[in-house]
């Protein structure tokens, strides 16, 4: 089975498998949509950060091109949220901006490489008591994609990105993301 047909599968099979905190399609048209995803982690700011930045540890392997998340890494000399390949990889997307709270990319996540359209993608890691923090997962995309970014592609992406969020969750809160 192609990478590109893997990847379309997955995102609905992940329609139907996710669950996050608070998640919800915030806006959207034919051009684009917003998707975030709230959750109150029982972690330090800085194990929160400390996560994110191991996505090899929590992304899921059935939403890579290589079929293996431990792929994956989030580099900040080079500002690549990176992908090895067999023979290649891909860039899925640059970091664009990172701090103690907050964590921003760019590009395009899966099959919407394979669109004209891209997205900025935020973590914000904020304090919310002794050893609590909120995370705040946005997704914004826009550009073109035949037959509109948000008939074909936000609830499939919203899915997806819950389920990561979820994860994520999970591998802080209980040392383990599957």
């Amino acid at each position: 089975m192609g990478s590109v047909k893997r990847q379309i599968l997955g995102t609905l099979a992940a329609l139907l498998l996710a669950t996050s905190a608070s998640a919800e399609v915030v806006d959207q048209s034919p051009a684009g949509f917003e998707i975030r995803h709230v959750a109150t982690l029982n972690a330090s700011q800085a194990k929160v950060r400390a996560a994110i930045l191991d996505v090899a540890n929590w992304w899921n392997s059935n939403h890579t091109w290589s079929g293996d998340a431990k792929n994956l890494s989030i580099d900040f000399q080079t500002g690549c949220f990176c992908e090895r390949l067999k023979d290649g990889y891909v860039r899925h997307m640059t970091v664009v901006y990172a701090d103690k709270g907050a964590l921003r990319l760019l590009g395009g996540l899966g099959p919407l490489q394979s669109t004209g359209a891209t997205g900025h993608l935020v973590f914000l890691f904020e304090a919310a008591g002794p050893d609590k923090t909120q995370l705040t997962v946005t997704y914004d995309v826009g550009g073109y994609a035949k037959g509109g970014l948000a008939e074909v592609w936000a609830r499939p992406v919203d899915g997806v990105l819950g389920e990561q969020v979820g994860r994520l969750r999970k591998l802080i809160e209980v040392g383990k993301a599957d």
